[in-house]
């Protein structure tokens, strides 16, 4: 019994003398608050909303580029007119049609820059409801988890996460299975 006794004795002291002398990363922390990141560049491009709304951008983008296109081919067919019956032209009647050739060509590349304009106002109005609706799922996971901090990836400078403090794809996943729910209502 006293070896036994001794033995365990001896048996301690080495235990706390190894655990004082392990360097303090290979300590077991202390459990902390939880925190977590989600990268909305993936939600927006991953989740069916973000889909859905690069999508629309996309055709408003293909209608306007095909307005613009026209455009361009009328100035083209105005210039050639110019370069081809120019000389033929009286100095007024030159002089005319350049001027409208010059006034097709500003109202063309204000209509380009009013179309670029009213592609970024739509892309911006689109994914501000795509952000509103996501912020909505992030809080509930976060609750339902039990998170005290969530951060986005991006925008927070995160220089190191664990790939298991990753939430973007359960984000995702919610987001996704709530625009289900909401069409079935």
């Amino acid at each position: 019994m006293k070896a036994l006794r001794s033995a365990l004795t001896t048996a301690t002291a080495a235990a706390v003398l190894l655990a004082s002398a392990a360097p303090a990363w290979a300590q077991t922390p202390a459990p902390g608050p939880r925190v977590a990141f989600i990268d909305l560049q993936r939600v927006l491009a991953r989740s069916a909303a973000g889909v859905a709304a690069r999508e629309q951008l996309e055709r408003d983008k293909a209608a306007m580029q095909k307005d613009v296109e026209a455009k361009r081919k009328e100035l083209e067919a105005l210039r050639e007119e110019l370069e081809k019956k120019g000389p033929l032209m009286t100095a007024d009647a030159r002089r005319d049609k350049q001027d409208q050739f010059e006034r097709k060509r500003r109202d063309a590349a204000r209509l380009a820059d009013d179309f670029q304009k009213e592609l970024e106002k739509k892309e911006a109005v689109l994914l501000q409801k795509v952000l509103q609706e996501v912020s909505g799922v992030i809080e509930k996971v976060g609750k339902e988890r039990n998170y005290q901090l969530i951060v986005e990836r991006q925008r927070a400078a995160v220089l190191y996460a664990a790939p298991d403090a990753d939430l973007t794809e359960e984000i995702i996943k919610a987001y996704d299975q709530q625009a289900v729910n909401k069409g079935k209502k």
